[in-house]
């Protein structure tokens, strides 16, 4: 639950703010960010009806590999995270990308009282299995979004093949990710999703899986959602 109005782990934010210099680098940790970035800009893109001229906010945004492609598609962006050397890190490379993004230390619960139904676009990837109270997170999401709005979700789901790909594979075998990224507990299933995002008022879920091949390098949208997924629910 949430600690003194703050729904994150410290120890989370730590992780990734002694990572946060290598944000860009796209051979670095981040590399399956960079990797997985257009799939998941186009999906955003082609299901919202088209990022140019929306207003739109990433939530979790580290150092802004999401927020700053969306602002490249013409989308008024505003990216949130509370990692202090991220958002430094993403603001910095404004200056080499001439993007235009407005970074914001705080949380989105924050963001939802101080802007209600503000937004047309919502993205929150990759965050909700590492914060205590993804249910809260869902629910600020959803106050952010404009009625008919679109909010966007990836996480991991929680099986023995996630277990096995998402950490085994991706963290100790391939070494795709830092070993200690991902929590086994904390994965979400599409099922558990769905129901605390129909709690908060969303509806319309859509899902896609994100696959990857270890023998090609290849990250694909495909219907398998046993580990990587992205759901999608109107406001």
């Amino acid at each position: 639950m949430e600690n003194d109005g703050i729904n994150a782990d410290p120890i989370e934010l730590e992780k990734f703010s002694q990572l946060a210099h290598r944000w860009w680098d796209p051979n670095s940790e981040f590399k399956p960010l960079h990797d997985i970035n257009p799939l998941r800009l186009n999906y955003i893109d082609q299901l919202s009806g088209g990022l140019k001229g929306k207003i739109v906010v990433d939530v979790g945004c580290g150092g802004g590999i999401l927020s700053e492609a969306m602002a490249a598609r013409g989308a008024k962006t505003t990216g949130i995270d509370l990692s202090d050397k991220a958002l430094k890190v993403a603001k910095l490379h404004l200056l080499e990308s001439g993007q235009q993004v407005d970074y914001r230390k705080m949380t989105v619960e924050m963001l939802a009282k101080e802007q209600p139904h503000h937004f047309n676009i919502v993205t929150c990837m990759e965050m909700l299995e590492h914060v205590p109270d993804p249910a809260s997170v869902i629910k600020a999401c959803a106050q952010l979004t404009k009625p008919g709005g679109w909010v966007f979700f990836s996480t991991i789901n929680r099986n023995p093949k996630s277990y096995l790909f998402a950490i085994l594979g991706a963290e100790y075998i391939l070494k795709l990710l830092p070993k200690g990224t991902h929590e086994y507990a904390k994965f979400i299933k599409p099922s558990e999703l769905a129901c605390m995002a129909r709690a908060a008022g969303l509806t319309d879920a859509k899902i896609i899986g994100m696959t990857y091949n270890p023998l090609t390098k290849v990250y694909a949208l495909e219907a398998d959602t046993s580990v990587n997924y992205i759901m999608a629910f109107r406001a």
